[in-house]
Order: structure tokens, then sequence, then C-alpha cells
């Protein structure tokens, strides 16, 4: 049996709704079958006020064991890195999860505003919102670049807005049944199983996106979203498409460009009028290339794949 204790920062709850929706596995068989003890969370806990804050306490001297802890939303540190914006149990909840993170076995981040902060650490930042361990790209984040879980690992990354369920309920069961060593993390502390590859990986519009078909409008049914729409998919790294949503579909396959919400850098050029859902180009070159694509090699390319584009690539065609 592990314990599990789930808490949420300066969040909208759409990690836990997102967690709620989770079907390989499901929340309950987290606890069904796999051993997972939820002693608490936002949505699904039992106990209030002087319960919960005893429970908190007793984890934290070590009389429960704590084995798993979660937490989604950014740490709020305003004003003036008291924390005292975002109280919890009778205290700022930047210091239960110091605390609670210090004597826990394994500390997951579920969602953008965990992991690098997401829209709550976008400038100005007037909540001093981070991650757990980064903010944004950078070392930057609560707990500091050093920290690690008395188990040995850094804070598991699983970023997205929101991050999708089976990525979420997949690593809590490798941790909770002993395979934390076969999560592989990369430079950003995501795991590797999920975001080694791109959102664009599995895409149904790869072959537009190699003719350099764009789409022109959302929802359309033929062309890459890549080119005129903004889409992120090719320089994101996610199984949106590997690892569909509701079993059905993916942002890209339903005609809504990605928004590259699983890298640090979410959201893209600080929402400023204009740059979201358009392509942001210099002399017709996108500004962000797929990567590992130079300028003078996209430019060939292109010229190449426009010469080269047979007309079924303009025409409409029904995408799952």
């Amino acid at each position: 049996m592990a314990n599990l204790l789930w808490l949420q920062g300066g969040a909208c709850s759409g990690n836990t709704m997102s967690f709620l929706n989770a079907e390989e596995p499901s929340a309950c068989d987290l606890v069904t079958d796999f051993g997972i003890n939820v002693l608490w969370h936002p949505s699904l806990g039992m106990e209030l006020g002087d319960n919960l804050q005893q429970m908190l306490r007793d984890c934290i001297s070590g009389k429960i064991k704590l084995d798993i802890f979660v937490f989604e939303g950014s740490v709020v540190q305003a004003p003036d890195g008291s924390g005292e914006w975002n109280r919890f149990a009778g205290r700022a909840m930047k210091d239960w999860v110091q605390e609670l993170s210090d004597v826990s076995d394994f500390v997951v981040a579920i969602g953008d505003c965990a992991t690098w902060g997401g829209i709550p650490a976008t400038a100005p930042n007037p909540s001093e919102s981070v991650g757990l361990q980064f903010l944004k790209r950078d070392h930057g984040g609560f707990l500091g670049r050093d920290f690690k879980s008395k188990a040995g690992l850094p804070v598991i990354n699983i970023p997205g807005c929101p991050a999708h369920p089976d990525w979420v309920t997949q690593i809590l069961v490798g941790v909770a049944t002993g395979h934390a060593g076969d999560v592989t993390l990369d430079e950003f502390q995501r795991p590797k199983t999920f975001f080694q590859s791109f959102t664009q990986t599995g895409c149904t519009r790869n072959m537009h996106f190699a003719y350099k078909v764009s789409a022109t409008e959302f929802g359309q049914r033929k062309g890459c979203l890549f080119y005129d729409l903004g889409c992120r998919g090719p320089m994101t790294h996610s199984p949106c498409n590997r690892i569909l949503w509701n079993r059905q579909s993916s942002k890209t396959r339903a005609g809504m460009p990605c928004m590259g919400c699983t890298e640090p850098e979410f959201p893209f050029f600080d929402l400023a009028p204009g740059t979201v859902f358009k392509t942001q180009t210099v002399m017709g070159v996108p500004k962000d290339l797929p990567e590992g694509v130079d300028k003078k090699g996209y430019i060939k390319l292109t010229g190449a794949a426009k010469t080269a584009a047979p007309q079924w690539a303009e025409e409409d065609m029904f995408v799952v």
C-alpha cells in the first residue's frame, strides 16, 4: 500500500478534472488494483479543518508514511515571499509544500503550473508564482535545483494544460508499484516514455506538412496547421497524437493548433496580441522551426515540397 497525498496551489483545478477522467488506468483502479491509498485530495478528501491539519502534521512527523506527494498548481510566494496569498489549512501553502516534499519518497508535479509556473508565472507575475523545481526553462522553482526526494529522484514533472489523465495515472502506478527505476527523465524531468517524441508524431496531417500545404481556418479538414495558424506540433514534446484524448482525438486532429503546452515556455510570447494562433515569420520563414531543422535547410525543403505537392494534398480530407 502506497500512501498518496495530493495538494493544489495556484491552479484552476484543470488537472484534477483531467485526472478524474483517466481510463488506463482509472483513478478508481489506482485504489482497487494498484494499492494506492489516497490520503487526501482536494476533490476527494473527506477530512476537513483540524482533522486535515493533523493528518498533514502526521505526514511531516513520519507518523503517517508519505510515499507520493502530488502537487497541482503553481507555488504562490506573494506577497514579498510570504506565500500569504495562498493559505491552506491554517498556514501558507508553500510551507506545507516544503515540509511534505522533504518527507516524501516521491514528489510529482502535475500540469504546467506545478512544473514550470504556467500561466500564473507569466510576466509580470504578481503572485510570484513558480513551479516546484522550475521557473519556465530555468531551475528557478520553489524547491531549488538540488532538491531530491527521499527516493533520490528530483521532482517528476508531468506537464500539460492540463496533463493527459493517463500520463498521470500510469506514472503514479509505476512509482507506487516499485518501478520508479524504469521512469527515465529528460532534461526537464519529464518521463521520456511520454515526452521523447513530438506532438506531430501520429498527427493525421503529416502528409500536408510534408508538402507544405497549409490549413487556413480552424476546424478545416485539410492542410497543416503549422504554416499559418501557429501550430507548435513539430516543436512540442508530447504524445497527444499517440495517446489520444478521450480515446478519440487530439487538438490537431480536430483542427485546433497545438499550443505547445508541455514545453517550459508555455504560454509562448506571453500571450501578446496577435501572437496566438498565428505563425510568427521572418521574411516568410517561421521564427520557430521544427527541432533539428535550420533555416537554410527549411528553405530548401520548402521549395522542393511545394514543387512536388500532389493535387490530393490540396483537397479536403476527413481526418478523425
